[in-house]
């Protein structure tokens, strides 16, 4: 039986995923493959190391030199595993340059080069996998290109950042503030000793920009992209959220609507009843809607050495039984032809329409109600909901109580919140502290 002979640039978590899937599973990959898939060399930083781990083999060739692994003639796949938007894409254009198909689980690198590396493999007649940069497990590459091609997408929303989910799960369950929840994510693993990739929103926004361009038959746009991470959130928000019926998730979003698409990251409000609200730790879950499909779930682990692997794995398997077609045979990388790609803009989130929560801190006076409602009216903004709260320990300047005013509202752009945010800002029985988020009801219309 042919092997394909198959090189790993970079040993680590997904890296040693890699290895341990295709060796546990071999005969099994080879039976779906038609041929057997090995690893022949592996570029490292640490020979020792990763000699340790690999344990007594001697068919493996290791060294600290990943140029030469990608300039290996006897190779016939490339799997980059290093992570970043540097090396990553000069040793990934490389490899397609000299005909070697690549997989990669790196968001960050498709989601800025993706429109040049991809050219890149059409240029040369070769393949690149990329399954696990988004969602890890979840199969969502291959629903949206293949499963769902039927299909007019209308819009998909999806948890797709475990850690930020584990840091939302942990203040809601634990009434914890933002630091507290993102010490433990730590300590657990679950956050990098720098989160700012995670929660400010930048992974989350790589892996909607791929499946925006998936899903709408667009190049990749990640400079477009709407971002908001969770820094700034507070447990008395969550808590709030919850009085309303409502939880909080940063979510992906994107949209097709009249005027172009909707590509957009924030926390978002979502109905408490909804399946996705109910996606706890550090999971992941993607809901698409098509035309014909209606509503679909996609729910499983995004990140971690061997769920990563899974995806890395089935693109192997996939690449090996294609890499012998004809371009024009295999499923392009975005899942529409390269030449009937849509100039669909991505929408300024000034444009987009929601519904908002608004939390605002009011002097307890007379008339601070009527004066905040006829701003709303004025931008043609109408409540759909309030709860108000006092806070007896609190005073504002001129000594009177304070109360938290929180409102719900209808759907409306988000230029005309913004509006009328400034103008109630500007009253004096309205406090500094003030809160907006937008809501997403998840049904059939939104």
């Amino acid at each position: 039986m042919k092997t394909i002979k198959t090189g790993l640039l970079g040993f680590g978590t997904v890296g040693q995923g890699v290895w341990s899937v295709l060796l546990r599973n071999h005969g099994e990959i080879s039976r779906r493959a038609g041929c057997g898939i090995e690893i022949k060399r592996i570029a490292v930083r640490d020979i020792g190391k990763a000699r340790a781990i690999l344990g007594a083999t001697d068919s493996v060739v290791l060294d600290t030199d990943a140029h030469a692994l990608v300039d290996d003639p006897t190779l016939d796949i490339v799997v980059e595993a290093i992570g970043g938007t540097t090396i990553a894409r000069e040793l990934v254009l490389r490899a397609l340059a000299q005909g070697k198909h690549v997989v990669t689980a790196n968001k960050a690198l498709l989601a800025v080069h993706g429109t040049e590396i991809f050219a890149m493999a059409r240029k040369h007649g070769v393949m690149v996998a990329f399954e696990a940069a988004v969602a890890g497990g979840i199969p969502i590459i291959k629903i949206l290109r293949e499963g769902l091609s039927a299909n007019r997408i209308q819009w998909i929303v999806g948890i797709i950042n475990g850690t930020t989910n584990f840091i939302l799960s942990e203040m809601r369950e634990h009434g914890i503030d933002f630091e507290a929840a993102l010490n433990r994510a730590q300590r657990l693993g679950y956050a990098e000793a720098d989160p700012t990739m995670d929660i400010a929103g930048i992974d989350a926004a790589h892996k909607a920009a791929l499946m925006s361009a998936i899903a709408f038959g667009v190049p990749v746009q990640f400079e477009s992209a709407y971002i908001e991470g969770i820094q700034g959130l507070a447990a008395l928000d969550i808590q709030y959220a919850e009085e309303l019926g409502y939880r909080i998730k940063l979510l992906g979003i994107i949209r097709r609507v009249a005027d172009g698409i909707e590509l957009r990251v924030h926390p978002t409000l979502i109905p408490a009843k909804h399946l996705l609200a109910n996606v706890e730790g550090a999971m992941n879950a993607v809901v698409v809607y098509g035309d014909a499909v209606g509503s679909t779930l996609y729910y499983g682990k995004g990140a971690g050495g061997e769920p990563t692997a899974s995806a890395v794995v089935a693109d192997l398997i996939d690449v090996t039984r294609l890499q012998t077609a004809d371009q024009s045979h295999r499923v392009p990388p975005l899942a529409f032809q390269p030449d009937r790609l849509s100039k669909l803009a991505i929408l300024p989130i000034s444009e987009v329409r929601c519904s908002y929560y608004l939390r605002l801190r009011v002097a307890d006076v007379t008339g601070v109600l009527a004066n905040i409602t006829k701003i709303l009216a004025d931008n043609d903004i109408s409540i759909d909901a309030l709860l108000q709260k006092k806070f007896h320990l609190l005073e504002c300047a001129g000594g009177n109580q304070t109360d938290d005013l929180i409102l719900i509202t209808h759907l409306t752009l988000e230029k005309q919140i913004n509006t009328a945010i400034e103008q109630m800002s500007a009253l004096p029985t309205v406090m500094p502290q003030m809160t907006k988020l937008r809501i997403e009801t998840l049904n059939e219309e939104c």
